[in-house]
Order: structure tokens, then sequence, then C-alpha cells
């Protein structure tokens, strides 16, 4: 079986390995909502392995990359998540990706599994989490929005055949200025 890394609700989360990258890309394919309305395009017959190897700039300084799996009562991958500890600064973390599975929108799932993983990784030192989320993604910009994050700023990129506005968002966890943050990770002062 899988280690569990935190539980939610009957479920649990694991760290996804290379050998589970065939079961991980089933369920980016059966889910392609996320690649749908951000890049245009359904993932690729590589996408897990791309979300699981894919690194950052070779400028951007982090400890590690995850890619965990969402995992319900039965095992069944339900939701993934892809994050970078200690991204710029000591206790800044970023998630790249959160997708709950499509049969699993609006039932509480989505709040359900971010509890559980913020909780996570507070318990791991984070003390800031950023994430960026396409403008005109408007169910996901809510979401994040309900959660307590805010802007930080925007920047301009291209997510595969689409150019995206992506709202640089952040949200602190242990109750210190944003002034902080903006001290470590200049790259998201406002323009």
């Amino acid at each position: 079986m899988h280690a569990s890394l935190f539980t939610a609700g009957t479920g649990a989360a694991t760290e996804v390995s290379a050998a589970q990258l065939a079961e991980v890309q089933r369920f980016l394919e059966a889910n392609p909502e996320y690649y749908l309305r951000v890049t245009g395009e359904p993932p690729g017959p590589d996408a897990a392995r791309e979300e699981l190897e894919a690194l950052p700039p070779s400028a951007w300084d982090f400890e590690r990359k995850s890619l965990l799996a969402f995992r319900d009562a039965s095992g069944e991958i339900i939701g993934v998540a892809e994050m970078l500890a200690n991204l710029f600064a000591f206790g800044v973390w970023h998630i790249g990706l959160f997708i709950i599975a499509t049969r699993l929108h609006g039932k509480g799932a989505a709040h359900l599994w971010y509890g559980a993983l913020e909780s996570w990784m507070r318990s791991q030192g984070c003390e800031w989490i950023r994430l960026g989320v396409a403008q005109g993604n408007q169910r996901a910009e809510r979401f994040w929005e309900k959660l307590g994050y805010r802007e930080m700023r925007k920047r301009e990129v291209q997510l595969g055949a689409r150019p995206n506005t992506i709202r640089v968002m952040m949200k602190p966890l242990a109750g210190r200025p944003v002034s902080d943050y903006l001290s470590l990770v200049a790259r998201d002062r406002p323009e």
C-alpha cells in the first residue's frame, strides 16, 4: 500500500512515486477540466510524469518538490496536489497544482482536502502559501479567495496553447505581516 502523509475524512494523502504515474495519468485524463480551462487542451499523454518531474527555473531556490495523491477509503485517487517546499525562502511553500475529481465538485471535497493539506504544510514549517490562479477561471479564483488568499501581483505567462494572466496569490499562516513575506519574496511585490 501507500504510506500516508495525512488524512482527510476517511481518505489519506500519499506521495506519488514513478511507479504510480499510470494511475495519476488516468486520474488526470478522467478529470481534464483544470487543463482545459488553463491551457486550452486536455492533459497530454505525459502529464503525470511532467507534474512529477518538471522543476521550476534554475534561479528559483527550493528544498523539495512533492506530488501528492488524495485517496478515498478504497485507495482510489480522487485528487492531486503538487507543491514546492521552502521556495525562495524558508517557510514559503508554493502550490502548483490542486485538482479534485470533477464528480466531487460542489460536495465539500476540495475544502476538506485543502484544509488537511494546509494543516500538514503548517506542521512541516510552512508560514506562507503562495500559488498562481489563471484570471478568468472564476471557480478557482472564488475558491482561493474564500480560503483567505489575497492577490500580490499579476504575471503574463503562456500555459500550453493559451496565454494567461496569472494572479499570484498568498496566504499567511503564522500571523506575520505581508511586508515580511514581500521582504523574502521580492518577485511577488506589486508592480
